[in-house]
């Protein structure tokens, strides 16, 4: 029998957090293991309890969700971060995922879906609200090149790269792509890999901020 998965709770909002608590611990092979209520005390429960996931809040006092993902860069332990969040705001969507974070979704969601989100980034797979993420593909693809980040060297994609960069955009797993594309799971891993190395990121949720950055993904 597999390990629950270890989630960490860390919002400021006392009833929030208890009731997440209280649901996500009816949720099979889920284990809450710590709750914080600023980003300060995030740090030292993520360190105290080494989580596998953990979600927060970006809006606390004394450090905020921003601020906590930047000093989990440098931390010992790195779980994988779900944003869970009121702010519906492009800006910092963009900035999350930049920070670190693996998937962002907003407090309007379902139990059932915080919950794949938790199962999904503890599989190392990255979600993001499929309506948020429409939104900031939009409008990063209608902005004038010169707002967006500069590429430096040409990053060339193959077709099939390109096919796998837009699902990944999208939210969507390596098993989704498979089967979407009708691709073996591990042939799709090797085009996320290449694609990867192509834009000089280490992980999944930088390539696709990288690829909108650069436009190579949108409308």
């Amino acid at each position: 029998m597999n390990a629950p998965v270890r989630v960490v709770l860390a919002d400021d909002q006392t009833l929030v957090r208890a009731g997440l608590a209280a649901l996500l611990g009816l949720a099979a092979g889920i284990e809450v293991v710590g709750e914080a209520s600023d980003g300060r005390e995030a740090l030292d429960v993520v360190a105290a309890t080494r989580p596998d996931v953990l979600l927060l809040d970006l809006r606390m006092p004394v450090l905020d969700g921003l601020g906590t993902l930047e000093a989990l860069a440098g931390a010992e332990h790195r779980p994988a971060v779900l944003v869970l969040t009121t702010f519906d705001d492009d800006d910092l969507v963009v900035a999350a995922l930049r920070a670190g974070a693996r998937g962002y979704l907003l407090k309007d969601v379902t139990l059932d879906e915080v919950v794949e989100g938790v199962l999904t980034l503890a599989r190392g797979d990255r979600l993001v609200q499929p309506a948020v993420t429409a939104r900031v593909l939009d409008r990063l693809a209608a902005a004038p090149l010169a707002e967006r980040v500069p590429a430096g060297p040409a990053v060339s994609m193959t077709p099939r790269e390109t096919e796998v960069l837009r699902l990944l955009a999208a939210g969507w797993s390596n098993r989704e792509i498979g089967r979407g594309l009708h691709l073996a799971e591990g042939t799709v891993k090797n085009h996320v890999s290449a694609i990867m190395l192509k834009l000089g990121v280490r992980d999944r949720t930088r390539a696709v901020v990288r690829a909108l950055d650069l436009g190579l993904v949108g409308r």
